[in-house]
């Protein structure tokens, strides 16, 4: 698959399934059964209803961020895949000032395979848990040399069998590397799902399956940056800024944060 980027996130993979999707819900059954999705919504609206101000929503999240895309830098998919096992417990701010030095000391597969705990260990220490993250990046390397002759595969089945790999790291690789639409849980997008109504669940497995389902197939990985930038930006976990926030005709949770427009207004960030 061809690959063209930059290093500075704003690059744009190929979205293969981009010309193929429809503007109906998706019908996603995987892992959650058909039978259990939207079981979880948190408000008493019909289902119609819900797809509909959920899509709404996606709407207003587009126009407010129209540049959202992936904070995390990286030029191939092996460096996608490491600076995200780089990220967990970590801002991305943070790894992107350690990436630099790891990209350029590892250039391939064999080289994190054959690496020197001690040197990785060293390299990787500021983003934490560094120990762990040497472990998962050591094994990962012997994965893709063992396993997928030295490179990262594009299916989910294959990308959550390789060491510090789970399904949000294997959807951040599939949507931003591979351009194949995948909904990305992480503690933002989990956040203000549940907000937003579109789900009642805490568990990420069923939160990607609820709201798969309100969205176009091809709407899930912008989706995903859009909902991650806005639980960054305004609607943070401790004190959203409700009284600040253009969703918040939209939203069965305004109020949870300040509404005055002033004291909103000081909790936006411009930057995660």
């Amino acid at each position: 698959m061809a690959w063209s980027g930059r290093r500075d996130g704003r690059h744009q993979p190929p979205r293969p399934g981009a010309s193929r999707g429809d503007s109906r819900p998706a019908t996603y059954a995987d892992p959650v059964t058909a039978s259990t999705v939207g079981a979880g919504t948190a408000s008493g609206e019909s289902h119609l209803a819900l797809v509909r101000r959920a899509r709404r929503i996606g709407k207003e999240l587009a126009e407010l961020y129209p540049d959202a895309h992936i904070e995390l830098d990286f030029t191939n998919p092996l460096e996608l895949v490491v600076a995200t096992i780089l990220s967990a417990q970590c801002t991305d701010k943070r790894v992107n000032e350690v990436t630099p030095a790891v990209f350029a000391r590892y250039r391939s597969a064999a080289d994190y395979a054959a690496a020197d705990r001690a040197e990785m260990e060293d390299l990787i220490r500021p983003t934490g848990f560094f120990r762990n993250k040497t472990t998962s990046l050591i094994g990962l390397g012997h994965a893709l040399c063992e396993r997928y002759g030295g490179q990262v595969p594009h299916r989910m089945k294959d990308l959550v069998t390789l060491p510090g790999v789970g399904r949000k790291t294997a959807n951040v690789v599939l949507g931003n590397a591979f351009g194949l639409p995948g909904i990305t849980v992480d503690t933002h997008f989990g956040r203000l799902s549940r907000r937003f109504g579109w789900t009642a669940s805490d568990d990420p497995v069923r939160v990607e399956a609820e709201v798969g389902a309100l969205f176009a197939r091809r709407e899930w990985t912008d989706l995903s940056q859009r909902m991650i930038w806005h639980g960054r930006r305004r609607c943070h976990a401790r004190k959203p800024a409700c009284g600040a926030c253009p969703l918040a005709r939209l939203c069965p949770s305004y109020g949870e944060g300040p509404t005055d427009p002033v004291v909103a207004a000081a909790l936006v960030r411009d930057v995660p």
